[in-house]
């Protein structure tokens, strides 16, 4: 019994390898820095994508980082456009994702409960 690959997910991949090509070689505003695109949530009628963000920094980077690409979201999916063949080219909304910080705090929580165990 395999999962089915659906649409939503394909598109999403697609919108991820290309976004990150012209984030690194187009968009040339210096409040973005090192970028990586850690997914994508795209909507089921192909219309809405949320990119879902991660770099290294503080809390005002990381605002700055959020605040600049979704300022140049429209150029952003204007460049999309001639780069991938859809229909209607999806409205982008940038987020940042913070499960690694969150992995990272569930895996400090539980080594302080082993050595607790252990003592």
């Amino acid at each position: 019994m395999s999962k089915e690959y659906s649409r939503m997910d394909r598109v999403g991949e697609l919108i991820i390898r290309q976004l990150a090509k012209l984030i690194q070689t187009e968009l040339r505003d210096p409040r973005v820095g090192m970028v990586t695109i850690s997914g994508a949530h795209v909507s089921k009628d192909l219309r809405h994508a949320k990119i879902f963000i991660t770099l290294i920094g503080d809390e005002l980077a990381i605002k700055t980082t959020i605040a600049a690409l979704n300022s140049a979201r429209h150029f952003l999916r204007k460049e999309l456009a001639k780069h991938i063949t859809l229909r209607v080219t999806p409205e982008l909304t940038f987020a940042y994702d913070d499960t690694a910080e969150k992995g990272y705090h569930i895996s400090k929580l539980i080594d302080e409960a082993a050595a607790r165990k252990d003592e």
